[in-house]
């Protein structure tokens, strides 16, 4: 059992944020809808260097040279700011960009899952934005293919945005986790405040019953009798109504939010239920949501390398990035 608090968001400059440091409105959308498609090249500038970007739909991927020292990503890159800022930095009742960024995020998930690819990680400040609010999916170190029952732990997910399969200790879990995750970003999103800010393993899934209620027994089916057990012993709680207990927030929102935070992850929505709800009629068009071509293989992870081998290879990939240091 985990315990403290929830570890504050990676530090961010303001840059990337219109006057007054709030983010400009999307931008407009090529005729055709194939912009988003495309592979874009940005250039961003910072400290007198450059690093170059090849983004592809919503996932986020450094591929270009750049000269060090330089600072990360998150730390100073200019025009890249994470979710979680602009979250705080929100003064309205309703984030105005909340459907924008969701189908974004949606949007980029759905073509991690195509390559059976779980992220395992999802939270604010693993989203990124640039100051013409694109949002880019970052940080993949957890992130596993479906098939690597080896790696199935439960440790997962940053606290705040766990699913109940994982709180309850299940290793068999499916890219529903990360669509849990989701449903929590966007209603901090719209809420401006985390969802189920849980202290610990237990106090986080008790603020999780006392919002969508104890779970009945069909609901247990997919956990170990353990668990089943230790829920049964727990104080019954009813499902809030979230109508009521988020007003600001439009029904069709909460119709999609509800159907992502379904505590049984068999009958939680996917990806693509969710990119195809009405809440995202406007924005949704499934000819430019691309998918994986081809499964993504984690196979290089499992070479025995020594530690001379394993040193080599990175300075080999450093000098790759840095050809005028050979």
């Amino acid at each position: 059992m985990d315990g403290g608090g929830q570890p504050p968001d990676t530090e961010m400059t303001d840059a990337g944020l219109g006057g007054g440091g709030q983010p400009p409105p999307p931008p407009q959308q090529p005729a055709g809808g194939a912009g988003m498609m495309e592979n874009i090249h940005a250039t961003l500038s910072h400290g007198g260097r450059f690093i170059q970007y090849n983004i592809f739909g919503n996932v986020f991927e450094v591929t270009s040279k750049y000269k060090p020292p330089i600072l990360p990503i998150g730390k100073g890159a200019y025009g890249i700011v994470c979710c979680s800022m602009v979250m705080r930095r929100s003064k309205s009742s309703e984030f105005r960009l909340g459907k924008y960024f969701l189908y974004q995020i949606l949007r980029g998930l759905k073509y991690i899952h195509s390559a059976n690819v779980l992220h395992r990680d999802l939270k604010p400040s693993n989203l990124l934005l640039n100051a013409n609010c694109d949002l880019k999916i970052c940080d993949f170190g957890l992130a596993r293919t479906t098939s690597e029952t080896d790696f199935m732990t439960e440790y997962v997910v940053t606290r705040w945005y766990r699913a109940p399969e994982l709180l309850l200790n299940s290793s068999e879990y499916t890219a529903a986790i990360d669509v849990w995750s989701v449903g929590c970003i966007f209603m901090e999103l719209m809420d401006r405040k985390p969802l189920f800010p849980g202290r610990d393993h237990v106090h986080q899934l008790r603020l999780l019953m006392e919002l969508i209620g104890t779970p009945n027994e069909a609901d247990l089916d997919f956990v170990n009798e353990n668990a089943r057990r230790y829920i049964r012993q727990l104080p019954c709680h009813a499902r809030q109504s979230f109508p009521e207990k988020f007003p600001h927030v439009q029904p069709l929102a909460i119709d999609l939010v509800e159907k992502m935070l379904t505590f049984d992850p068999r009958q939680r929505i996917t990806v693509e239920g969710a990119l195809a709800h009405p809440y995202l009629a406007s924005l949704h068009d499934i000819s430019d949501e691309p998918v994986c071509s081809m499964p993504f293989s984690f196979d290089f992870e499992q070479h025995a390398l020594s530690e001379e081998q394993m040193k080599d290879l990175i300075y080999q990939e450093a000098l790759a990035f840095n050809p005028d240091y050979q």
